[in-house]
């Protein structure tokens, strides 16, 4: 879920080079309506969505509704975000993510994490360590 366009069809497409299926989501009611729906075995999410009319979105908001539902409480979330800074890495390991890459993506350890998170589901509940050192242009 990613309110980049580009951003999004550009990390469906690797994903699904690598024999994932993908739904995709561009702001925070269309991802909670798809998290429910589709139930997922692993969220990645931004943290930077556009406002909606009503409510202010972002990443943590949409965790925590998807936290407060049956069926999405226990799905791995990977979040993935251009905002730099400390404070949102600490945030999200204390929201329980499963992972946390910043922008641009590096695909290769976000495919070995997903991997790793979906062989190693429901046990594994354990963050990993950012990936700020690891960049490449998409």
């Amino acid at each position: 879920m990613d309110d980049d366009p580009i951003v999004l069809k550009t990390t469906e497409i690797k994903l699904k080079e690598h024999g994932f299926a993908v739904t995709t989501a561009l702001d925070g009611p269309s991802a909670i309506h798809c998290a429910r729906s589709e139930r997922p075995d692993l969220i990645l999410l931004d943290l930077n969505f556009p406002p909606d009319v009503a409510l202010t979105w972002d990443g943590f908001s949409i965790m925590s509704w998807l936290r407060r539902l049956e069926s999405t409480k226990d799905v791995p979330v990977i979040i993935f975000t251009g905002q730099q800074g400390i404070g949102h890495y600490q945030r999200a390991r204390a929201a329980g993510v499963a992972g946390f890459f910043h922008k641009p993506l590096d695909f290769a350890p976000l495919i070995s994490l997903i991997e790793l998170r979906l062989k190693s589901r429901p046990a594994s509940t354990q963050p990993v360590e950012p990936t700020t050192n690891l960049r490449v242009k998409p």
